[in-house]
């Protein structure tokens, strides 16, 4: 069963980003995306929740470009958590499509894992 999960690549991604928690927005620094979720790393003395809802909102550019990613904390430790993608729009989808195609230079490679990403849902 192990050999059948689907794999997603992650791309390094160094910015800063907004973690949105309730009525708490966190200043955040995204280490890595994929094309189902995120790795961030949070200030010093903040904690995030595991299981915890939450939106991550990245600023791609100057001209209000954004990834804006509902998701829920998979993990988290110390200061890191992984964000599994719950759900995104298509702005945001076609944002980090590109991301990912640019970073993974190879189309074929790209095609296969949002194949496997919509035969999940």
């Amino acid at each position: 069963m192990d050999q059948e999960r689907r794999q997603y690549s992650r791309i390094a991604f160094h910015a800063p980003a907004q973690l949105i928690l309730g009525e708490r927005s966190i200043d955040v620094v995204v280490l890595d995306l994929s094309l189902k979720g995120a790795l961030i790393r949070s200030p010093v003395d903040t904690s995030v929740d595991a299981d915890a809802p939450c939106v991550l909102q990245l600023r791609l550019d100057d001209m209000g470009d954004e990834i804006r990613m509902e998701a829920k904390v998979s993990h988290a430790s110390e200061r890191y958590a992984g964000l599994a993608c719950q759900s995104i729009d298509l702005d945001s989808v076609t944002h980090l499509r590109r991301l990912v195609e640019l970073n993974l230079g190879s189309e074929e490679l790209l095609q296969r894992e949002l194949s496997a990403l919509l035969s999940s849902d």
